[in-house]
C-alpha cells in the first residue's frame, strides 16, 4: 500500500482509512454523514492515530479529478444505502487510474431473505430473494432510523459490469473456526450455513 493513493467510500468513523494510511498509503475517507466524520476526525486526534484525509460527499457525485486513486475500497459503506448504485460505480471507475481496482463489501443478497435472528427462526426463509423492496427499521413514531437497498448478485454484476469493471473474484466469507460469539442477528449455527458478507474484487482496464 506505500505510496499509493487510496479513496474509501464510505468511511463511517475511519476505522479502515486509519489502517490504510498506517500500511503507508496516501487515503483520502468520504461519507456523507457529518456525525461519523466527526468522530473519525476525534478518533484520529489519538496520539498514535495514522492520519488521512476526510470529506464530506455523496458518493454519487465524488468531488475529484478523473483518474485520481490507485485503489478503491468500501466495507459496508455507501453502496447498500443508495438506490441508484450503478452511479457510485460509475463515480469510482471515473475517478480510478486505468488498471485501479475496487474492492467493497456489502450483506450477502441471500441474507434478505432470512430474518434477522441468530436462532432457528433465522433459517426459514420469510420473503424471496428477488424482492428489491428496502430493508427499514423504523422508530416509535414511524420515522426510518436505518434503510438498506438490497439487490441481488446479478444486479450487482451489472452494475459493474455497467461502469468498466472487470469483476475478478467474489469473496463470500465462511464463518471462522474460532468464533462462537453471536453478533446481532448472525450466530455459528446461522453462520455456518448461509454467508453474510459478500466482498466484490473488480478492476478497471490498464487503457480506457
Amino acid at each position: 500500500m506505500r505510496g499509493r493513493d487510496v479513496l474509501e467510500v464510505g468511511c463511517g468513523a475511519g476505522q479502515c482509512a486509519r489502517w490504510l494510511a498506517g500500511q503507508g498509503a496516501r487515503v483520502v475517507g468520504v461519507d456523507l454523514s457529518a456525525h461519523m466524520l466527526h468522530q473519525a476526525r476525534r478518533l484520529a486526534r489519538r496520539p498514535s492515530a495514522p492520519r488521512a484525509a476526510l470529506l464530506q460527499a455523496d458518493a454519487r457525485c465524488l468531488p475529484f479529478a478523473d483518474d485520481r486513486f490507485d485503489l478503491a475500497c468500501s466495507a459496508y459503506g455507501a453502496i447498500p444505502f443508495v438506490a441508484d448504485p450503478w452511479r457510485v460505480m460509475a463515480e469510482v471507475a471515473r475517478v480510478l487510474r486505468p488498471g485501479g481496482r475496487w474492492v467493497f463489501a456489502v450483506t450477502h443478497p441471500i441474507r434478505w431473505a432470512f430474518p434477522d435472528d441468530p436462532g432457528d427462526y433465522g433459517l426459514t426463509v420469510t420473503r424471496p430473494y428477488f424482492d428489491r423492496t428496502p430493508y427499514v427499521e423504523e422508530d416509535a413514531a414511524g420515522r426510518a432510523t436505518y434503510a438498506e437497498h438490497h439487490r441481488t448478485l446479478g444486479d450487482r454484476v451489472r452494475d459493474l459490469v455497467g461502469a468498466g469493471f472487470t469483476l475478478e473474484d467474489l469473496v463470500e466469507p465462511e464463518w471462522p473456526d474460532d468464533l462462537d460469539r453471536d453478533w446481532g442477528g448472525w450466530s455459528r449455527m446461522r453462520g455456518e450455513l448461509i454467508p453474510g458478507t459478500a466482498i466484490f474484487v473488480c478492476s478497471l482496464p490498464s487503457r480506457r
